[in-house]
């Protein structure tokens, strides 16, 4: 059974720095194209970071130059880096892969991880 499992520290103070980590498991080929999304209360779930299959990132103005998304191929591993932190980057974050499974893709979900950001 294919999963995605994210993990990561949960709390920060603003300035500080996290790193998500968001791996799958089960009989893959491999990850093509991730994504971190992240929802906060009262408002609708917002993509924050891409990384397509062949590499190319982009990011919500509300986060660039201060996040960066990347990827460990060998352990079906997508990693989010978050610098400059403040309050309102405070949210539930979700990571989404879209998976290769023998001749087939499709996307999963991890588990969704607090993120909160206070003094």
């Amino acid at each position: 059974q294919v999963q995605l499992v994210e993990s990561g520290r949960c709390l920060v103070q603003p300035g500080g720095s996290l790193r998500l980590s968001c791996a799958a498991s089960g009989s893959i080929f491999g990850i093509n194209a991730a994504g971190w999304y992240r929802q906060a209360p009262g408002k609708q779930r917002e993509l924050v970071a891409s990384l397509s299959r062949g590499g190319s990132t982009n990011y919500a103005d509300s986060v660039r130059g201060r996040f960066t998304i990347s990827r460990d191929n060998a352990k079906n591993t997508v990693f989010l880096e978050m610098n400059s932190l403040k309050p309102e980057d405070t949210a539930v974050y979700y990571c989404n892969a879209n998976i290769q499974i023998a001749f087939t893709t499709r996307d999963y979900w991890g588990q969704g991880t607090q993120v909160t950001v206070s003094s």
